[in-house]
Formats: C-alpha cells, sequence, structure tokens
C-alpha cells in the first residue's frame, strides 16, 4: 500500500492549525539511521487509507518527496468529535530487523462449530487484536482463527492460534481468550420450556390427589 508525503519546515500548534485548515495533515516519520522528520499529507487521501483494515498492519510505500521508503503506521489522533486526522505517527521499517505490532484477528466458521450448531452456544469475540514479532517480510495483514472445532464449553486462546511462519505472539504469559462461549437463548428457552412441562405434571398431579 501507497502513501504520499511531503516535508515540512514549520512546526508548532500554529503552523499545524494552518496545515490542518488547508486539507492537510502533519505527521512525523521516526525510526532507521535517520532522524525523525516532520512530514505533511493529504487529508482526504490519509482519511480514506485509514479506514482500510490492511493500512494499519501493512508496511507501507511512502513517497516522500520523491523517494520512497517503507514504513509502518504507529499511531493516529483523532478529532474528539468531527471525522477529521489530526496528527500520524510511521515508523521507518529496516528488512532485516523485527518489529512488534498488532493484527487483526479474522475467526472463521463460528457457525459450523459443534458448540453452536448442536449446544446453542454463541462465541464472543473477546481479542480482535494479537500483538506478534516478525520480520517486515512476513509481516501479516490479518490472522485467521479456526473456530469450526469448538465444542461445548470451550474457548481458544491466544497461545493456541496457528501463526504464519516468522511470526510469534509476543503478549501477555498468562492464558488470554481470543474467543469464548455463551450460552444461547435457544438452550436458554428449550430449558424453560422443560420446567413448565414440569410445573403443569406436578399441577396435573395435585389436581388428582
Amino acid at each position: 500500500m501507497k502513501i504520499t508525503a511531503t516535508s515540512r519546515s514549520k512546526k508548532g500548534t500554529s503552523a499545524s492549525r494552518r496545515l490542518r485548515h488547508a486539507g492537510r495533515v502533519p505527521a512525523i516519520i521516526y525510526g532507521g539511521t535517520a532522524d525523525a522528520a516532520s512530514i505533511e499529507l493529504d487529508h482526504n487521501e490519509i482519511y480514506h487509507s485509514l479506514r482500510k483494515e490492511a493500512f494499519h498492519a501493512s508496511i507501507l510505500n511512502m513517497e516522500l518527496d520523491g523517494k520512497s521508503e517503507q514504513v509502518l503506521l504507529r499511531s493516529v489522533q483523532w478529532h474528539p468529535y468531527k471525522q477529521q486526522v489530526l496528527h500520524v505517527d510511521f515508523q521507518r521499517i529496516t528488512a532485516t530487523e523485527a518489529i512488534t505490532t498488532r493484527v487483526p484477528l479474522h475467526f472463521l466458521n463460528g457457525e459450523e462449530s459443534p458448540a453452536v450448531k448442536l449446544h446453542q452456544q454463541v462465541i464472543t469475540h473477546v481479542t480482535t487484536e494479537l500483538e506478534i514479532t516478525c520480520l517486515p517480510a512476513d509481516l501479516p495483514s490479518s490472522i485467521q482463527v479456526e473456530l469450526s472445532g469448538l465444542d461445548d464449553g470451550g474457548n481458544v486462546y491466544l497461545e493456541d492460534i496457528d501463526l504464519p511462519k516468522g511470526v510469534t505472539y509476543t503478549g501477555d504469559d498468562n492464558p488470554v481468550p481470543a474467543a469464548a462461549l455463551t450460552r444461547g437463548g435457544a438452550a436458554d428457552d428449550e430449558d424453560e420450556d422443560e420446567d413448565d412441562v414440569d410445573t403443569d405434571a406436578e399441577s396435573e398431579g395435585n389436581d388428582q390427589e
């Protein structure tokens, strides 16, 4: 994915405010062997790019003053109530140096699992991102979590997720669920029906007495 930027020499609150009024976004790029540099972006371009999930977990090709370099999106500051990007941070990427970042989880085939089909369980996505470490070339834009084998009472933990080659999990050592099961409405209704049958049976027995 590509993003276009230009260098900016003027810094400070007033300069940033003027940039935003002109449809530009102040940003910074840091890391690698070069010094941190102040840059600016076109607001419409960065706004629409940020709406794409892959933009947040991909190596980006930044065209900066006619030269291309690889970067990773690190943080975004949004206006508290307007649909406006206020500031963006990028990190330079070196092909031989590992990076640590978060990538989204995509949950697959949960509706086909025994937990859902046979036991009327509801799958809750407890965690939607995974912190990983890998070389830039191995960075996945997302990680798939297969739920078709999930059975009654089971959970899927972050440590149990199959990771792509070259990718390692770097999160908390404590077991953290990625997906958990809760009792579904169908099962509750069934139990309520059984309770009603039992109550009716007891009433009939009392009447006969």
